[in-house]
Parts: structure tokens; sequence; C-alpha cells
């Protein structure tokens, strides 16, 4: 029988402490962005120091330290970026991960050692493709999340001696592998530059849009600022009346207008044709059921999405997707439970995405564009014990600092790298140690019942379809 390789589990970095219980809970590597040349400018804690100490901690505990730096360049980052991205390769990162083929070459060129991960960006769907990027002496392709399971395996077929990493959790984009134009449209800002607004999750309304009977074109408020409408809205026409083979086609047959919540009445034209108006949030990418065929297949890394989501997610998908990996390597069958326990997650509603084929509306949620959470909701973090005797407080008390509403009566589940567990919480005191009934929202500490062996504990409050009755579980009680 032979021995399957257990696949990297590669999380998301957001700050040093994501990174550190991204550790703890099982991820082999994380990846972090560089300030100014990542996808994630916007919501960034990796400075410089951020980074060195990062990379220190990493090795420090045998683990792996990736730092992204993929944007598209234009001319003005290419006259930096040498200078910039020197100091972060003198920290010894274990790879860069890039998509902007000058910036590849230029690394390559100045540091030939430095190993460098193609980033998703750069839409690696073909194993011709995956040859070219290793002659020019990248040591990982990150292929691109529109291929199908067995699309990765022909390229696994094909390129061998390649290290190949695969998306297994988090948003999707609604267009090519993050090739989005659609927030630098509405306001300026450019996603490949790393400042999207993720216009595709806001909500929208639709009005009809008035006609003028003169020119034929829709009439429309205009949005305020120096957005400028007309020239927009002829960009949009001109796109909606050409086929990919540049091909005239017939103007679409109505105009829509689109409002969005947070900018009423700044109406925004969308046009339908013979094929509909697609708006524009994706479900979000769950494949931990497929882990055991990417395993088999030979994938190297499991990557999770996600810089600018919670401790909370990290932990989670980190404990999750290490469940999985290990049963795969054994030959166990998929374990159902790890399904519910990513349900406990914000989310927009599932989708394996492309890795099988399913109908359109699989992958789009038209409902709804923000998160939300069917199974259980982070509620807290586990700081320790010290203290408690100070407020009177004997036994098993921890201290715990909140981030969402919970109350004595809640079954709350303790996530722990040890091992998580569930109880009844039926008593609770505040920061002086007198009894309360109801710990608010974040920035409240409470002490709970519980050992002192839990601190670091995420806690998370587990949704109840029928009020609690008498506890089946065990207490949280002094």
């Amino acid at each position: 029988m032979t021995t399957l390789k257990a696949p990297e589990l590669l999380l998301p970095a957001g700050s040093l402490d994501k990174m550190r219980a991204a550790y703890d809970f099982g991820a082999d590597a994380v990846y972090a962005g560089q300030p100014r040349y990542s996808l994630r400018a916007r919501n960034n804690e990796f400075k410089l120091e951020q980074i060195r100490q990062g990379i220190t901690e990493a090795h420090a505990r045998g683990k792996k330290f990736f730092v992204t730096s993929n944007l598209i360049a234009h001319n003005d980052k290419i006259r930096t970026y040498l200078r910039d991205i020197e100091p972060v390769i003198d920290c010894k990162p274990d790879a860069l991960i890039m998509a902007d083929a000058g910036l590849i070459m230029m690394v390559k060129e100045k540091w030939p050692e430095q190993v460098v991960h193609l980033s998703v960006q750069a839409n690696t769907t073909n194993w011709a493709a995956v040859k070219f990027w290793q002659k020019m002496g990248v040591e990982r392709i990150i292929l691109s999340r529109e291929l199908a399971l067995d699309e990765i395996e022909k390229i696994r077929q094909e390129c061998p001696d390649m290290e190949l990493e695969v998306f297994v959790h988090g948003a999707l984009c609604i267009a090519y592998s993050g090739r989005c134009l659609l927030s630098g449209y509405f306001n300026h800002r450019d996603p490949n530059q790393g400042t999207c607004t993720n216009a595709c999750r806001w909500n929208y309304a639709t009005h009809d849009a008035d006609i003028d009977p003169t020119t034929g074109e829709a009439i429309a408020q205009k949005m305020e600022g120096d957005f400028n409408f007309e020239a927009a809205q002829q960009k949009a026409e001109q796109s909606f009346s050409t086929t990919g083979s540049g091909q005239r086609h017939p103007k679409a047959d109505k105009v829509y207008l689109i409002e969005e919540a947070g900018r009423p009445g700044q109406l925004m034209p969308i046009m339908e044709d013979e094929h509909g108006t697609y708006i524009m949030n994706s479900k979000d990418l769950r494949a931990v059921e497929h882990v055991a065929r990417l395993t088999q297949i030979g994938v190297d890394s499991l990557k999770i999405e996600g810089r600018t989501k919670s401790l909370y997610y990290v932990a989670r998908t980190a404990q999750v997707y290490r469940r999985a990996i290990d049963d795969a390597v054994a030959g166990r069958p998929f374990n159902p439970e790890l399904l519910i326990e990513l349900e406990g997650l914000s989310n927009r509603g599932y989708t394996g995405g492309l890795l099988e084929r399913r109908p359109s509306n699989d992958y789009q949620n038209y409902i709804s564009g923000h998160s939300a959470t069917q199974r259980s909701q982070y509620v807290g973090e586990v700081l320790g014990a010290e203290g408690q005797s100070g407020v009177g407080l004997q036994g098993d008390w921890v201290q715990v600092e909140t981030k969402n509403h919970f109350a004595v009566g809640d079954l709350i589940e303790v996530v722990h790298p040890s091992g998580n567990t569930t109880v009844r919480l039926h008593e609770m005191r505040n920061v002086e140690g007198q009894p309360v009934q109801v710990a608010q929202g974040s920035p409240v500490r409470v002490w709970i019942p519980l050992p002192a062996r839990y601190s670091g504990a995420l806690l998370a409050r587990v949704i109840e379809s029928q009020p609690p009755a008498a506890a089946a579980e065990p207490a949280l009680a002094a």
C-alpha cells in the first residue's frame, strides 16, 4: 500500500496573533502581505517589523512563512519595487508569492536563490503554463480556482516535479481568479493594486431606467464626486455590445439602474440582454470534502483564503482542515462532522466552486451579500486564570474577553488546540466578581468557570433551534 504524502496546510496571517493561532491549530505555513505590493494593501497589519518577527517565530517553531507580493504592477511600482523588497528578502521568508512576470524576472535576476511561488492572480489553468513558469525559475504554482479536480490531476501527471497549490476554503471572486475591475469602476479603487472594496457584495436594489426619447440612452442621476457617469456608461455599453470575437452584438435589450444601500439616490447603470443580468455575489468556497482526492492527486499545498478574517476563522479552519488531511493520509473515510463545524463560521453559503461542475446557481448567492452563521457564533477568547483571587473567586475560573453577546444558559463550544468540548454555561461573573446573566459584546471582560488549561481557547455560542431544556451537557459552573 502506497503511503500518501500529507499536503502542506497553508493559512492566512492578517496579524501576528492570527499567525500564532494558525500554527497552534495545525497549520504548516502561513502567508502575509507585503505592504504596498500585495492585494490586501487596505487591510494589512504586517509591516516590515511584523514580517521579520513573524518569520523568526515561524522558523523557531519549525514552520514556514510566505510573503505575498502579488499585485499587478504599473510603472510607478516598478521604480520602487526592488528597493522595497530587498529588506523583506533579507528577513529570509520561505517564499515570495508573486504574480507579475516583470517583477518575478527582476527578483530572480538579483536574488536567484529566492524561492518564488506563482500567485493565483497569474491564472494558471494548464500544464503547459506550469512548465513555462518552471523554466522561469518559479518553484510552486498556485493553480487557478477555475480548475476541476480532473484538470488538476492532469496537470500533476504532466508536471510531476513541480509544486502545486490549490485553494480549498474562503471567499471567491466574481472575476477570473481575482482579476476584478468592479471596485475600480464604481469607486476608483483598483482591486489589482490591493484596494478592492468588495463591491460585488454590496446590497443593491434595481430600478427601471428612464429612456431619453431623443437619444435612446438611459437617464440616471449622477453619482457624487468626480465619477464620470457618461464615460462609464459608454464603456459598459460597448463591453455589452461586443462579443469575445470582436463582432458587434445587438445593443442590450434593457437598461436598469442599481442603487447600493450605502449610497441612496446614486444610481448606476447595468444592462440586461437575452442572457440576463448577473448580480454578483459568489458563495464561499468549501472543499473539505475534496481533501482526500486532492491528497491522492499529489497536491503539495492546500490553501485557505482570509487575511482579513477573524482569529476564530483562522483557528477553526486550521483545525478542521488539519483533521481532514490527517484522515486522508491515514485512509480514514471522510468525517461529515467537519462540514457541520465549518457551518459555525460566518459564510455567504458554501459551494465546492469549480472543483466539481455544477449548475451556475450553485456558485452564486443571489439572496444575501453578507456573511451569516448557521451553527455557532464566535463570542470570546479565554485570557487565562490569573487574577481570580483578587476578585474573590475560588476554583476553576478564567477571564474571557468577549467578541459577541452570550448569556447564562447558552451552550458554549470551547475550541482549543488540544481538542474541543461543549458545555452549558450556568454561571458568570463580571470583572469585580459579581454575578451577571449577560456578557455584552466586545470589549467586555467576564469570568466564567473553566479550567485554566483552556487558556487561549476560543469560545463559540452554539445556535440552538430549541430553548435549552435540562442540561445534558457538562455544565460550566464552579
